[in-house]
């Protein structure tokens, strides 16, 4: 592959004195903190925010890939949930969710003497509705994939030559992202969806969505596998279990996994306002 860009990312970190990466342990922020630590060594510390958003296997995950790595790790609690323009879950949610992110990770860094916090965001988010990243640019974040022109498939790629497991790793954003705008999020909901998701994942799904609108879990799953999926799997048990959680419903989504399907009742403005081409 061509290495070029894997020189840029090196060099934007070999500017850097000391740095703060905001690490989830998903495909882009471990790349970044990979290359964070082979730059600076222990100069460079990864900070993993838990909250009720994460599920606690992927917090076991970003642990085992930071110990991997090399890179000092730290664990820190954030609470979006006591935000009302959170928990409300407008469509701007994860703007509320970076400014309590980001507002946690800035002191932070500066209690520790660190000048830069970067985060994962990588050149195909600034194509998508991403009200996050505006509130990143507010706290000063910068983004070294994005400096790097790195796009999602180069992260891949990148990640693979470097050796990270997280090469191939699906993406899995926070799970208030599986309830449709204007559906309030508690903590008993998100524990439900997380239950309904670990229940996936343990018959082996790897690219799925279990949408949570009210009393209705609506699993997701590629197109090409919903026939594998409904032969496959013992239906009345995944019903039963879910039902166990709290459920009253379950369905299938005949259309199958598209990433970021919820969007799709943004009006063309509410896009453009949060879209950082």
């Amino acid at each position: 592959m061509n290495t070029r860009k894997l020189e840029t990312l090196q060099a934007i970190f070999r500017d850097l004195d000391q740095v703060l990466v905001a690490y989830s342990g998903g495909v882009d922020s471990t790349l970044v903190a990979k290359v964070a630590f082979d730059v600076l060594g222990d100069k460079a510390l990864a900070v993993t925010a838990a909250s009720a958003s994460l599920m606690a296997e992927d917090l076991e995950d970003a642990v085992i890939q930071a110990s991997n790595i090399g890179i000092r790790h730290e664990i820190i609690e954030t609470d979006e949930l006591a935000n009302p323009n959170y928990a409300s879950n407008p469509t701007n949610r994860c703007y509320f969710c970076k400014s309590e992110l980001h507002g946690a990770l800035v002191p932070l860094a500066a209690e520790r003497g660190i000048a830069t916090v970067v985060d994962g965001a990588n050149l195909d988010d600034l194509g998508d509705y991403r009200p996050g990243f505006q509130a990143a640019r507010e706290k000063g974040i910068r983004s070294p994939l994005v400096e790097a022109q790195l796009s999602k498939l180069e992260v891949r790629a990148l990640s693979r030559f470097l050796g990270l497991s997280t090469w191939d790793k699906p993406a899995m954003p926070c799970l208030s992202s599986r309830f449709p705008y204007g559906e309030s999020i508690s903590q008993e909901k998100l524990l439900r969806l997380a239950a309904a998701e670990r229940y996936l994942r343990k018959l082996g799904l790897r690219h799925f969505r279990v949408r949570s609108t009210t009393d209705t879990a609506r699993i997701e799953v590629p197109p090409d596998s919903i026939q594998d999926f409904m032969m496959q799997t013992d239906l009345p048990a995944l019903v039963s279990a879910f039902q166990s959680y709290g459920y009253t419903f379950v369905s299938l989504d005949l259309e199958g996994y598209r990433s970021g399907k919820l969007n799709t009742v943004l009006s063309p403005e509410q896009r453009q306002a949060f879209t950082h081409t």
